[in-house]
């Protein structure tokens, strides 16, 4: 069985340790993780795979910017006939503890743009997203600035342990379902 991984984030080093990169971040842990090829370049995204338990899971860091990451969940979707049933996209969210996953099957875009756009391209809010919490502890108005902002440096020293315990949700995902993944996931 195949798996498409959305990880969300900007492309450029300007983005690579901001909160609104989390996605990325927990992609290239899970591709280093499992010795995975070197991404490449492909139509919208950065793209690689692994394999575990039978299972493969492809990566995907889609190149279009958050706003735009429609174009890449449809087209890999569609290029690696992969049902939407069988993707998770994994994000940031301001609602969210520092830290704290919600995996989850359907619902709202929260809010959040690349979410927004996903949903818009698929036409449908059905579809599994793993959620990691940033905290919002910005000022008013100053939410953009947030996220596009590095993790402070406490949030530093836990960030390697929190990123590992979103790839295990991925792999949870994979191996268990969805239903019981987020019986696992979200009691943590």
């Amino acid at each position: 069985m195949k798996f498409l991984v959305l990880c969300l984030g900007n492309i450029g080093p300007e983005y690579a340790d901001t909160r609104h990169n989390i996605g990325f971040m927990v992609a290239d842990y899970l591709a280093a993780k499992f010795d995975a090829p070197r991404f490449e370049i492909g139509r919208h995204a950065f793209t690689t795979e692994f394999k575990h338990k039978g299972h493969t899971y492809v990566l995907v860091k889609p190149t279009t910017y958050m706003n735009l990451s429609g174009k890449a969940a449809a087209h890999w979707l569609a290029t690696l006939k992969i049902p939407v049933e069988n993707m998770v996209v994994v994000t940031d969210d301001l609602a969210l503890p520092f830290g704290k996953l919600r995996l989850k099957g359907q619902g709202s875009a929260g809010g959040h743009n690349g979410l927004k756009d996903i949903q818009a391209t698929l036409g449908t809010d059905v579809y599994a997203r793993l959620r990691f919490g940033v905290d919002a502890n910005f000022p008013k108005g100053r939410q953009v600035d947030y996220v596009l902002n590095p993790f402070s440096a406490d949030e530093q020293i836990e960030l390697p342990t929190r990123i590992e315990k979103a790839g295990d949700a991925v792999l949870a995902f994979g191996s268990m379902g969805l239903e019981r993944a987020m019986n696992v996931v979200n009691v943590k």
